[in-house]
């Protein structure tokens, strides 16, 4: 990492708290207060996203609805309502484009944003993420959460410290203690089996994790554990790109029960597949090959794609190619449950990579 005299980016991570669910109970004040499910109903379907008040029982997105029916009897299933949230979206992006041109969405309602050469001339990151959490809530009506950092791993950490309606700094002679006190888990790319492995090796935060050899780490963890060295440290050099080139674009969900039933698979890749095609429809992006992506309990993963001769451009097809994929998977030769389900659509015509190069950074204000 950087010394303290050296020039760093002021990022600002933005994150939505429960945007969905937000979104409906603001529509809908009848929903306010209470515990609401955006997807699936009460006897099948798949959680898309879940209420402040439904995850106090311990619903979660991406959970079957059932379950989540059983762990909170009293809750409400409402259905999605993706242009609604899309035009949301939109109005949030307004405001960031007060501040910034740079910057990079990561779904309808997170993003990233460089704020170190900002529009209205403001130093300090902090205030300017005040000032965007305090727009976003006289616009929409909906809170946000914020995370600022000198780069995008360590901002998106932040923003998810003090959720809801939080505000995260971790300024440059704080990210070394931050990251070291972090629990294991909360690191961004390290999911559950993974935390659980590291835990039985004696890593249990990023202080025990900073022990490990990049070598060490590599040969416990394949290509990732290059990955765990040099975020540790708090070493992310990756500019937010507002006009990054996709190769792909996709969704996926890690579930919080395995899966073992093709049906029960099917339903959840529904919201998967309708998150894809609105993302693919926002970006006007439409692929010729479809990708399944199968990650099973023990961690190891599988693949399967199709390629077609004219672009996948419906929502039908894209669940119609999708329950093909699945249908043509020999099961019998897996035992394991799966615990992540994901669509990719690539294979994009016409593209030439125009992504600006990054500009001289100086120090400002946190």
């Amino acid at each position: 990492m950087k010394k303290a005299s050296e020039s760093f980016r002021k990022i600002i991570h933005v994150d939505m708290d429960a945007f969905f669910a937000s979104v409906e109970q603001r529509d809908n004040p009848e929903l306010k207060g209470k515990p609401v499910a955006v997807g699936g109903s009460r006897e099948r379907g798949v959680v898309a996203a879940a209420s402040y008040e439904a995850r106090k029982y311990g619903v979660r997105s991406a959970m079957p609805s059932s379950t989540a029916y059983r762990k909170c009897p009293q809750i409400i299933f409402v259905k999605p309502r993706f242009e609604r949230y899309k035009e949301v979206s939109g109005q949030i992006r307004a405001i960031f484009a007060e501040y910034t041109d740079l910057i990079e969405p990561l779904s309808l309602d997170e993003a990233f944003l460089d704020v170190t050469h900002n529009k209205k001339g403001i130093e300090s990151a902090t205030l300017i993420a005040k000032d965007i959490k305090k727009r976003i809530k006289e616009t929409t009506g909906l809170t946000a959460s914020a995370g600022i950092s000198i780069n995008k791993f360590i901002a998106k950490i932040a923003s998810d410290y003090n959720k809801p309606d939080g505000i995260t700094l971790v300024g440059p002679e704080k990210v070394e203690l931050f990251l070291e006190k972090l629990a294991i888990e909360k690191f961004f790319g390290v999911g559950k089996v993974t935390a659980e492995k590291m835990k039985r090796l004696g890593i249990v935060d990023g202080k025990t994790l900073k022990e490990w050899t990049k070598e060490g780490l590599t040969s416990a963890f394949g290509k990732s554990g290059g990955f765990y060295y040099e975020i540790v440290r708090g070493n992310d050099n990756r500019p937010v790109n507002p006009n990054r080139i996709r190769k792909s674009l996709g969704a996926e969900n890690t579930f919080s029960e395995d899966f073992h039933d093709l049906a029960d698979m099917k339903m959840a890749l529904d919201p998967i597949a309708r998150t894809v095609y609105k993302r693919l429809e926002a970006a006007n992006k439409w692929g010729k090959t479809l990708t399944v992506k199968v990650k099973f309990s023990d961690f190891t993963q599988i693949t399967r794609s199709q390629t077609h001769d004219h672009v996948i451009d419906s929502l039908d097809e894209i669940l119609e190619i999708t329950f093909q994929i699945m249908d043509q998977i020999d099961w019998d030769n897996f035992t394991e449950g799966v615990r992540l389900l994901g669509i990719t659509l690539s294979n994009f015509e016409g593209e030439q990579d125009e992504s600006p190069k990054l500009g001289q950074q100086l120090t400002l204000e946190f």
